[in-house]
């Protein structure tokens, strides 16, 4: 993810807010459950400081990106400048729940990456993944993110199938702001300048625009397997 992303993703951004509660209504039981909690690519902790004041509990948060965890906001939970690949015998199969929030686009070899996580996975455990859907919403945001692909139902399955994992449950999310990324894909393709792409693309622009997506958003039943401007499942290893 751009530097710039982790400036304008705030705690209290539409978006942020939103796919926590479709974490909550998706998959709060396993965050009350799981032994232990871990975030791959963690960045500034926001995912961390919402478990942590819903739920109580620590997660142990994982990143490569120094500027980000410099940032880091979690209030208790653990942080580490780690490389998964690395396997560190202290974390093998340490984690009931591992959250992959946003970070799975950015890989080139989705199998590498896939096979060093589930080093860290206990035998029963959870993946926790949210990703961008729909391959036709890629746009210059998209490029200037890091992302490399969007993702389908059907394609993230693929991916967790050549993986010997299973799509235990899923949902898409962000239906209501599907019209909001095809204005944005076009603005963004029409406009001459691509320096501050990831503002222009993801800052709501003011408080009171934030509280008029964050209402738009919630418009949907979760879950809902129809379409959605991202999309959220939980994986785990085929018994």
């Amino acid at each position: 993810m751009g530097d710039d992303w982790f400036d304008v993703a705030t705690f209290d951004h539409f978006w942020i807010q939103r796919r926590f509660a479709v974490l909550k209504r998706l998959a709060g039981g396993l965050i009350s459950g799981a032994r232990e909690l871990a975030e791959v690519g963690c960045g500034h902790g926001l995912l961390q400081l919402q478990i942590e004041r819903a739920y109580s509990r620590g997660v142990t948060g994982l990143d490569l990106n120094e500027f980000a965890l410099k940032r880091n906001q979690s209030d208790f939970s653990p942080v580490c400048c780690y490389d998964i690949h690395q396997r560190n015998p202290d974390f093998k199969q340490r984690f009931g729940v591992i959250f992959l929030f946003d970070v799975l686009e950015h890989i080139e070899d989705e199998n590498q990456f896939l096979d060093s996580l589930l080093f860290h996975l206990a035998p029963d455990g959870n993946v926790i993944v949210n990703v961008p859907a729909g391959q036709w919403l890629f746009s210059p945001y998209d490029v200037a993110a890091g992302h490399k692909r969007r993702y389908s139902i059907r394609s993230l399955r693929d991916v967790a199938e050549r993986n010997q994992l299973r799509v235990a449950n899923w949902s898409y999310w962000g239906l209501p702001l599907v019209p909001a990324l095809l204005l944005r894909k076009l603005s963004l393709l029409l406009q001459q300048d691509q320096k501050n792409v990831i503002s222009r693309g993801f800052d709501p622009g003011s408080p009171a625009m934030n509280r008029i997506l964050d209402l738009v958003s919630r418009f949907e039943f979760i879950p809902q397997k129809v379409l959605g401007t991202s999309l959220m499942a939980v994986i785990k290893p085929r018994n």
